[in-house]
C-alpha cells in the first residue's frame, strides 16, 4: 500500500507519543475502488453487483512490513464492478475507516469476473 490514511496515521502517533489508546480491530477488510481515495479518504468504493469488503488476514510484520497470509476475491454476480483502479483496507465490513489504499493497475469486471490478490500481494511498510 502506498499510503496510510490521515485517520491511521494521526491515531499511531497519538497511541506512541500521547499514551492515546487505541484498539485493534478485530479484522481489516478489503475495499475496491473505481475512483481512488486520498489519505483523508473520499474515492468512489464499488457497490452493486453482489460487491462486499472482504477479510484480510496478515501475518507477523517483519522488517517495517507486512503482507497478507491467504487469497483475497471478489467476484461479480448479477453486474459489472466496473473498471477497478485502487484498493483500500478499512476497519469495518462496511462504513468505518479507512486505514490504507493504494492505486492498482486498472482492471475491468464484468458480471461474473473474479478479481484475486494472491498471498503476499497486498503488502504494508513502514519506510
Amino acid at each position: 500500500m502506498s499510503s496510510f490514511s490521515d485517520y491511521l496515521e494521526n491515531a499511531l502517533l497519538n497511541h506512541v507519543f500521547r499514551n492515546t489508546a487505541l484498539t485493534s480491530p478485530t479484522n481489516v477488510y478489503l475495499a475496491l475502488y473505481t475512483a481512488n481515495p486520498t489519505d483523508a479518504g473520499g474515492g468512489t468504493e464499488v457497490t452493486g453487483g453482489g460487491y462486499t469488503r472482504q477479510a484480510i488476514t496478515f501475518g507477523a510484520a517483519s522488517g517495517g512490513a507486512i503482507s497478507n497470509t491467504a487469497a483475497v476475491e471478489f467476484t461479480a454476480s448479477g453486474a459489472s464492478f466496473g473498471t477497478v483502479t485502487g484498493v483500500g483496507i478499512f476497519d469495518a465490513s462496511s462504513g468505518g475507516n479507512l486505514l490504507a489504499w493504494d492505486a492498482i493497475t486498472s482492471a475491468a469486471v464484468g458480471d461474473g469476473d473474479t478479481l484475486s490478490f494472491a498471498i503476499g500481494d497486498i503488502d504494508l511498510s513502514l519506510d
